[in-house]
């Protein structure tokens, strides 16, 4: 990871905002003390947009925050008790799922295609956010494992539609400020097909 600049820094930030700012709807409290939220479609954009480490970065400063006391998650939630309930494995895991979205969407240094993108989107912003989730909602709650992944599976539907529109959103991104992703992760320049065709 190379060292953040002003600019860099200056984005960190704005994501971290952003995903605050998500959580402003509220929530909406379902099985196992585990709310539904907005957040998580914050955390996917940062890690597509900033890249990995970045993206991270940003949903640290957040829980960072929370952790210190302000109220930036959904329904107004802050503390080091956030961080003992049920869904304290859901709030870390948006730090791995920032890294998965990252290291997918920026695969080889490659501009981000959607269907990269969407995979991303599945593997970070719900598998690995969910892999870390569920075993600590199964350790605080004492149900067994088994029974807690059943029971998560009411939060999937609700999460494919914030997959999908990250996806879009990102989609759109690249087309619109392609340069504004080079900042995440070198892209490879495409191949000079004049060239190449000379070359034929």
């Amino acid at each position: 990871m190379r060292t953040p600049d002003v600019t860099d820094l200056a984005r960190i930030a704005v994501f971290a905002a952003l995903i605050a700012v998500l959580g402003l709807p509220g929530s909406f409290p379902l099985v196992g003390g585990v709310p539904i939220t907005a957040q998580t479609l914050g955390v996917m954009l940062a890690g597509a947009v900033l890249g990995p480490w970045f993206g991270a970065l940003a949903v640290t400063v957040l829980l960072a925050l929370v952790a210190a006391g302000l109220p930036l998650l959904a329904g107004g939630r802050g503390g080091l008790g956030v961080f003992l309930g049920p869904s304290a494995g859901y709030a870390i895991g948006w730090i791995l799922g920032a890294v998965v979205v990252g290291l997918i969407v920026h695969a080889g240094g490659r501009r981000p295609v959607a269907w990269r993108t969407a995979l991303a989107m599945v593997a970070g912003g719900i598998g690995a956010i969910y892999a870390l989730g569920i075993p600590v909602q199964s350790a605080v709650t004492r149900l067994p494992l088994g029974d807690t992944a059943a029971t998560s599976l009411v939060f999937l539907p609700g999460d494919i539609v914030k997959a999908t529109l990250a996806t879009v959103i990102v989609t759109v991104l690249v087309r619109a400020y392609p340069r504004g992703f080079r900042r995440a992760w070198r892209i490879a320049p495409a191949p000079d097909r004049t060239r190449v065709g000379a070359a034929a």
